[in-house]
């Protein structure tokens, strides 16, 4: 069973930066397709951020574009989210996720990590 780890969340004031950090760890016979998700209290689980597993094909949600890079490491069964410019809009509990399936719907990812806080004020 593959587990996936995320880190990297935090208290940052608006205009601050963060890197979320995302490690896979148990049996990985391939590398997947790997995303980034969202979730603010109140509101359903939204897509940020994904990757292909040969880490040629990336996509963005329009909130995060142009603010957010995602990158992967496979050799180190890794992912990562760079977050520049932060708002407090970004606030919200960060979960890293893999699937078979490049997508932006929660539903097409089968593994995910706890998630990691990530709080912006103003």
């Amino acid at each position: 069973q593959v587990q996936l780890v995320e880190s990297g969340g935090g208290l940052m004031q608006a205009g601050g930066s963060l890197k979320l950090s995302c490690v896979a760890s148990g049996y990985t016979f391939r590398p997947y397709v790997m995303g980034w998700f969202r979730q603010a209290p109140g509101r359903e689980r939204e897509f940020v951020a994904h990757i292909s597993e040969d880490d040629k094909i990336t996509a963005y949600a329009a909130s995060a574009t142009g603010r957010f890079t995602i990158s992967r490491e496979n050799a180190k069964n890794a992912i990562y989210l760079q977050m520049n410019s932060l708002k407090p809009e970004d606030t919200a509990v960060y979960y890293c996720a893999a699937g078979r399936t490049l997508s932006s719907r929660p539903s097409e990812y089968n593994t995910w990590g706890q998630g990691t806080q990530v709080t912006v004020s103003s």
